[in-house]
């Protein structure tokens, strides 16, 4: 399918966006909140589609999965989104001249938001609510193993904004071949960011094939570093929310590294990890220690594959660090940069651990689990952002937003 009306329309869409009432943008995102509520037997019933010709032990299917329960989340997620101040407009600096000219610093919406994502159909209205109050419009590329649950999203969305005389090209969904995944990445002219949300392999894939601008999300490898000093019963608690909680999202956990001076407390530490039938990969230390405590059934000897791996699924490794510095090596060898975190009661340690590791979130004592827009305070988020530039963790609305430079004036003009 030949995409480039699409980008076109779009385009259009989002200099209409530039100027809508802000009440107006408040009641229309209320206004869908009720309509995906209302039409949640519909939803599910689209939903049930997608999940019937997906593997329910395949990792994904959580993510593809829309409950009651996870439909009035997202319901929920549209109305803070609501509630929060627009980002666009907003004088970052000003200053005038000794010429006279005005010179500030305003921030503008993008423009075009197109987003490139998996098996998460949640995606889709969190995305747009994000792009319609930040002032953008937004292509959508979803699966095709979550076709059936965009497409009556969508739907619905479009339905909203036609009550309201509203461009109902503020929002598109492209078909899910890979030949208009490829001219997303290339709509040079018309799309000004993608977003991937998913897999490595999604994100490299975007990374090599994309001409636009790309802000790298979703993949998340992470570790939690239990100390020499780490407490027993933080670090158990800690490790099975991390690892158990959701096991099929970015911020799961997927490495333990544990100080060689702690071992003997390393089984208390996974302990409960068993009871959630959590498979362990461990290399030849942690191994000898678990082997005969630990279920035979559920414990594995590491390769090297296991390290450096988002699992996804009731799955982690275990690596045995003969000092600190061994494991933030370890970390940064393996890490996606996305949450680590340290268990220990050393403030010196903790201190070091949160300056030295590289991610957009670094915790100490507490669960990676936390790496989420609504706990940041930021509301609803387009994604978790693992690079520099730009934005960097859970990205939100003001993330959505860049700025320009806006100079008044009367008449002056610069000598020669």
């Amino acid at each position: 399918m030949d995409c480039r009306q699409i980008f076109i329309n779009a385009q259009k869409a989002g200099r209409e966006l530039i100027n809508l009432d802000a009440g107006l943008v408040n009641r229309v995102l209320i206004a869908l909140a009720g309509e995906i509520e209302i039409n949640s037997g519909l939803i599910i019933s689209e939903n049930e589609k997608d999940l019937a010709l997906m593997d329910k032990t395949d990792p994904r299917w959580d993510r593809l999965l829309l409950s009651e329960i996870r439909i009035k989340n997202i319901a929920s997620d549209i109305r803070n989104v609501a509630g929060m101040t627009s980002p666009s407009g907003k004088v970052i600096s000003e200053y005038k001249k000794a010429n006279g000219l005005l010179i500030s610093r305003v921030t503008v919406p993008f423009g075009v938001i197109g987003v490139i994502y998996e098996a998460r159909p949640n995606v889709t209205p969190d995305v747009f609510s994000l792009c319609f109050k930040s002032g953008n419009a937004c292509v959508l590329k979803g699966g095709s193993d979550a076709i059936n649950s965009n497409l009556v999203i969508v739907k619905i969305i479009r339905e909203v904004l036609k009550k309201y005389h509203l461009n109902q090209d503020f929002i598109s969904l492209l078909p899910p071949g890979r030949e208009e995944s490829i001219q997303l990445l290339n709509a040079r002219k018309y799309v000004d960011l993608v977003i991937p949300r998913g897999s490595q392999e999604l994100i490299d894939y975007v990374r090599t094939n994309a001409t636009i601008p790309v802000i790298e999300t979703g993949a998340g490898i992470c570790h939690i570093y239990f100390d020499e000093f780490g407490d027993p019963e933080k670090g158990r608690q800690v490790i099975l929310n991390a690892k158990t909680r959701r096991v099929s999202i970015c911020n799961a956990l997927d490495c333990l590294i544990i100080h060689e001076s702690r071992t003997e407390d390393l089984y208390y530490l996974v302990e409960l990890c068993a009871g959630h039938e959590v498979i362990i990969y461990a290399d030849s230390q942690a191994y000898g220690v678990l082997d005969g405590k630990y279920p035979e059934r559920l414990l594995r000897k590491a390769t090297a594959e296991s390290f450096g791996t988002e699992f996804l699924s009731y799955k982690m490794a275990i690596k045995t660090a003969a000092s600190f510095q061994e494991a933030l090596d370890h970390i940064a060898e393996y890490s996606s940069k996305h949450s680590e975190s340290i268990i220990s009661e050393d403030s010196s340690r903790l201190e070091a651990f949160l300056a030295t590791v590289d991610a957009a979130a670094v915790y100490s004592n507490a669960s990676t689990a936390f790496t989420d827009g609504a706990e940041f305070g930021l509301g609803a988020e387009i994604g978790i952002s693992t690079q520099k530039l730009h934005a960097r963790g859970p990205m939100a609305l003001e993330a959505l937003n860049t700025y320009k430079w806006i100079i008044r004036g009367d008449g002056q003009i610069r000598p020669s």
